[in-house]
């Protein structure tokens, strides 16, 4: 359910801005929406872990208020975001 060492590092490559860039909202969204997508995917065959699913609203939310804050400081930079990820809203 977790991400590898490997897949994170590629997720912070990915979406840095400079080469010590490791907590930009772009950077922790990106993360956060790769676990949330191995949760969801956990549920197809995992129906009724209910404990895992309020991890996961838990991430859902933090997400959302990541991605409130970028939009409300810089709107592009969010539009790119959420183009780039895939997250609709």
């Amino acid at each position: 359910m977790s991400i590898t060492a490997e897949r994170k590092t590629a997720l912070i490559k990915q979406h840095r801005h400079d080469a010590k860039d490791t907590g930009s909202p772009e950077v922790q969204v990106a993360i956060l929406t790769e676990r949330i997508t191995n949760l969801t995917a956990h549920f197809k065959s995992h129906a009724k872990d209910n404990h895992s699913r309020r991890g996961l609203l838990k991430l859902v939310s933090q997400r959302r208020s990541l991605l409130d804050y970028l939009k409300r400081k810089d709107e592009p930079r969010y539009r790119s975001l959420i183009e780039k990820l895939g997250i609709r809203r």
